[in-house]
């Protein structure tokens, strides 16, 4: 008989490394236990969607398009313990891949007190994520190609002529 794999309930392969899966969530479970520990999606923040959508908080706090890996570097420069998991939020109507992610962040300690005083509910993180992934470098360098390549077409169209009248 062939030799088992490592992982017997996933045929063909190993799986990727990484943490172990979550437990189901019971009111027993410590504050620094993964399962309590609040989820954030990209959508809670994106200033394209509506409330009905996801949306959390108000239209002039979000980002247009907001990425698991800027919250993720935003809330780990706080030195807050973050997971990034490829979960996909069940409002989001694409199935692409850069849709997916959901971010989990440990609010509290084990004894409930607040691990940042500044940032002690789900609310004031996400208006947090919205006051700073605009100043990340990674957006400060995308407008200004955006605006340029905006700028360019729209000359190159008024200067344009059309085949005019045959005669």
């Amino acid at each position: 008989m062939a030799a088992m794999h490592a992982h017997p309930g996933h045929p063909g392969g190993s799986r990727m490394a990484g943490p172990p899966p979550l437990a189901p969530w019971s009111p027993d479970k410590k504050h620094s236990d993964r399962e309590r520990w609040v989820c954030i999606y990209p959508a809670y923040i994106n200033r394209k969607k509506t409330r009905q959508e996801g949306r959390r908080i108000p239209k002039q706090c979000c980002v247009d398009d907001p990425s698991p890996q800027e919250i993720r570097d935003v809330l780990q420069a706080l030195n807050m313990n973050v997971l990034v998991e490829l979960k996909q939020y069940p409002r989001e109507r694409s199935r692409e891949l850069q849709c997916r992610g959901r971010i989990r962040v440990q609010l509290r300690n084990d004894d409930g007190t607040p691990l940042n005083a500044e940032y002690a509910s789900r609310d004031s993180i996400l208006m947090h994520l919205g006051k700073t992934i605009p100043m990340l470098k990674s957006r400060q360098t995308k407008a200004p190609e955006q605006s340029q390549a905006a700028t360019s077409s729209a000359a190159g169209h008024s200067q344009k002529k059309g085949k005019g009248k045959r005669r």
